[in-house]
């Protein structure tokens, strides 16, 4: 067919005179819009062109049935674009933009063709053409009532089954992300020349090194001549204004033998290879000779210096382009699932799959626009008017793809949620078999890279020492401690720990052993990356660290903090788990021995710990060990000591008052000394003050102390049921569960001859027992004060036993079954729920 291009000056020569050719005269309306006033003056030509647009009143037939008429009618790209290529085609109007894409620049002609949409599907029928040929209001009306479902179901079922006609792949795979990425980078840079052009401004955008490996390459050139011959396709067929929909099938036969993810690559590729060059030239053309001779050739020059009305034209045109590099991307990333945790039949695979071929067919369709777009700008001569109807052209075809973008999306997000499910199940199962007891190691490196980072691209450690980040095999064959916390992590807990680190690696040395600290922080991935509150707290903590520590708790993954809540029973409270130079947990968490004995537990292990038990017997040493030294030098002193505790002061002035007394009057060196409750801060707080005020007794001041008091028996407790030493025929258990229990009801006393303990009682037996002193005192003389106190209050104990209580955190093994330590029944179990607000600032309080 012959392809010219004609101007407004070229027109007005053969419309002066006689109309011989009234085909030719439309032709070249339908280039040029500015030939409207050229009709105006030619009334001969205006009939005529009616005549070949659609006017029912003039000859119509005879060119329909003219092939030549036809073709040279409707073949010029970016104006009417209805490519009617024999007589039996020439009867089928094509009634979709996108097809036919009736595209009519002047509005006055326009009006009679249409308005242009995205093109979606050809009327196949003729009686369907005649009625749109014979009435424009009705092409109009027939138009817009389509713009919303573009085809018909009918007509959609059709189109995409030749689509799928033409699908016959023959089993060879290759790797498409590498051109993918060259693609991509071609594309970024492209669409970014208008704001350069009009605003003299353009990002860069690094090129993935990744794509210029030199099996790549080797891929490329493989590809390099069906590239070529899509390339050609686009241009060529948008120059001729051919049919969207027959090149975009001409392309699916080109592309017959690939899978629908390289269809798509390689014509994006294709495409990219145009639309990079239509602007390497825009670029460069003003500073290089040989570009801008070949922008003359493609008019380049005149379209750039109407760079800015044009704006919108290319607005819309990149916009469709970053959708179809959505879609794109989309695709590809669905063929790079691995189906070793997907299987197809999964549902959102299935659905996704059944997508794609359609998805396919109109990112394709959406370049074939593109190209005939960006012809029509190159062929639009000096008359660079907005169209707003080839934008909404564009913007249609871009608001289908969107929609067809977001559907695959949210199908790929199910596929990878599916796909993150059956992998992090995998990763636990890891897991569980690498902590296996009966699996041996060569050494650690195995075990703590599936517990921190399994990869050797990044260093996942931050050093406390020297503030740098190293990786994970400075723990090489080490005993590594893994100390595992939430955020809430009190300043008092880390200086004991610093402190009992700081002292078991004197012990290291001595015993030439090595061993290190790791902080695992453990956080809900759902707020990762953490606030910026959280974010500065977790940085803080990180920098009063003298031991190493995850610098990113997003390498903590959801399996791993799933184990580390399963099986070794983390919640929010600190635990230590102990691993050996072979990766063996030696202990769940040693965090129960550090408070109990301090680094006198070194190396950490279970076997010291049980130990550490056979050695300990129930002594007043064993529950102020470490805290206060003026308690342990009164021990040493043979001191008669009331260690004694509560929050109701009426009680307390009682007690104190009653105990001096009796002190006095048995001519005994007694001393007392207040150490609060495990819960109501801010009551034993006000108590501490009345009691300093009154001079009742000695007191602790030092809530941490107090903490520490706490914490250290409640680790007695968890330690005893960690080992399974839980069993009610402990004496040491029993005293240690009556202590705890009457922390948490009422008051309480311990009564002790240095640091023999002699009574643990309640306050409703303690508090009678001192008011009987008159009736035991008669027996201090044979038994002692301690004996005939002891005596006296167990008479009283026997005959009103106290209520019992313990609250157990998710952080340990709870026991199956309890017996109350004042009776030999068994305890109910009951589920509780704790808020206990003043307790916030006791650090680490287990209950």
């Amino acid at each position: 067919m012959d392809q010219h291009k004609t101007t407004a000056g070229a027109l007005q020569t053969p419309m002066t005179g006689p109309i011989n050719n009234p085909a030719a005269v439309a032709q070249a309306l339908l280039h040029n819009p500015g030939a409207t006033q050229a009709l105006n003056n030619n009334p001969t030509a205006a009939t005529a062109a009616q005549a070949l647009l659609g006017n029912h009143g003039v000859t119509h037939k005879p060119h329909l049935n003219n092939p030549g008429v036809g073709q040279q009618l409707i073949s010029y790209p970016g104006v009417g674009q209805q490519h009617i290529n024999n007589p039996g085609v020439g009867q089928q109007l094509i009634s979709y933009p996108g097809v036919g894409q009736q595209h009519i620049s002047n509005p006055g002609v326009g009006q009679l063709m249409g308005v242009p949409g995205p093109g979606l599907g050809s009327i196949n029928k003729p009686s369907t053409a005649q009625a749109l040929m014979r009435s424009p209001s009705d092409s109009r009306a027939l138009i817009r009532g389509d713009r919303g479902s573009m085809l018909s179901m009918s007509d959609d079922n059709v189109m995409m089954n030749q689509i799928l006609a033409t699908h016959a792949p023959d089993g060879r795979e290759f790797d498409v992300r590498p051109l993918l990425y060259l693609v991509e980078d071609i594309l970024n840079r492209a669409t970014q020349h208008v704001d350069f052009l009009v605003k003299g401004t353009l990002d860069q955008v690094e090129l993935e090194e990744r794509a210029q490996a030199a099996n790549h390459i080797a891929m490329l050139e493989a590809l390099t001549y069906t590239i070529d011959r899509i390339a050609c396709e686009l241009s060529y067929k948008a120059l001729g204004g051919s049919d969207a929909h027959a090149t975009t099938t001409a392309i699916f036969n080109l592309l017959s033998s690939y899978t629908w993810d390289a269809k798509l690559v390689i014509s994006l590729s294709a495409f990219a290879l145009n639309y990079g060059e239509f602007w390497l030239l825009a670029q460069i053309y003003s500073t290089n000779q040989l570009a801008k001779s070949m922008a003359v050739l493609r008019q380049l020059p005149s379209l750039l210096e109407h760079a800015a009305p044009l704006k919108p034209r290319f607005d819309a045109l990149n916009s469709l382009i970053r959708t179809m590099m959505d879609v794109t991307r989309c695709v590809v990333q669905f063929k790079e699932l691995p189906l070793k945790y997907i299987s197809p039949d999964a549902p959102a695979l299935a659905t996704a799959m059944t997508h794609i071929p359609t998805a396919v067919y109109w990112t394709i369709r959406s370049m074939v626009a593109c190209a005939t777009q960006i012809s029509s700008l190159t062929n639009a001569g000096h008359e660079f008017g907005v169209s707003t109807t080839e934008s909404w052209e564009l913007s249609t075809l871009a608001h289908k793809l969107r929609n067809i973008y977001e559907h695959l999306k949210q199908q790929l997000s199910y596929c990878y949620k599916h796909i993150d499910e059956r992998m992090d199940v995998e990763i636990y199962q890891m897991l569980l078999a690498i902590f296996d007891p009966n699996v041996l190691h060569i050494d650690n490196m195995k075990a703590l890279k599936a517990l921190i980072y399994d990869k050797d691209d990044k260093q996942p450690l931050l050093d406390g020492a020297t503030k740098r980040q190293v990786s994970l095999d400075v723990l090489r064959r080490k005993n590594v401690l893994l100390l595992i916390s939430s955020l809430e992590f009190a300043n008092d807990e880390l200086a004991i720990l610093e402190q009992i680190y700081n002292e078991s690696r004197i012990h290291a040395t001595r015993l030439e052993s090595q061993y290190e600290v790791v902080w695992i922080l453990i956080v809900d991935h759902s707020i990762i990356p953490l606030p910026e509150e959280m974010q500065t707290k977790f940085e803080n903590l990180q920098s009063t660290m003298p031991w190493y520590s995850v610098q990113d708790p997003l390498f903590i993954k959801k399996p791993v903090i799933r184990f580390i809540k399963e099986v070794w029973h983390f919640r929010t409270k600190p635990i230590l788990v102990v691993l050996d130079p072979q990766g063996k947990v030696v202990s769940p968490n040693a965090i129960h021995m550090m408070w109990i004995w301090g680094s006198t537990a070194f190396p950490f292990t279970s076997l010291r710990e049980e130990a550490l038990w056979r050695e300990e017997t129930w002594r007043l040493d064993l529950l102020v060990d470490g805290i206060d030294p003026t308690v342990l030098t009164w021990i040493k002193e043979e001191k008669y000591i009331f260690l004694y505790g509560g929050d109701d002061i009426e009680w307390i002035r009682r007690f104190a008052n009653s105990a001096r007394s009796v002190a006095s009057a048995s001519r005994i060196p007694l001393e007392m000394v207040y150490v609060g409750k495990s819960n109501k801060r801010e009551q034993v707080k006000k108590v501490t003050g009345i009691i300093n005020a009154e001079k009742l007794s000695y007191a602790w001041q030092d809530q941490a102390m107090i903490w520490f008091f706490w914490s250290r028996l409640e680790s007695m407790l968890f330690s005893k049921i960690q080992l399974g030493r839980g069993d009610d025929q402990d004496p040491m258990l029993q005293q240690i569960k009556k202590l705890l229990s009457y922390g948490r009801e009422g008051g309480w006393a311990v009564l002790s001859r240095g640091s023999n303990i002699a009574v643990n009682g309640h306050s409703s037996t303690v508090l009678p027992a001192l008011g009987g002193y008159d009736e035991w005192k008669i027996n201090v003389a044979e038994k002692g004060f301690d004996g005939a106190f002891k005596e006296y209050h167990d008479k009283l104990h026997d005959a009103a036993h106290p209520c019992c209580r313990f609250e157990f955190p998710n952080t340990i093994r709870i026991p199956e079954t309890m017996r109350c330590p004042e009776c030999p029944r068994l305890m109910e179990k009951y589920t509780a729920f704790l808020c206990c607000h003043d307790e916030q600032g006791i650090p680490g309080s287990l209950f």
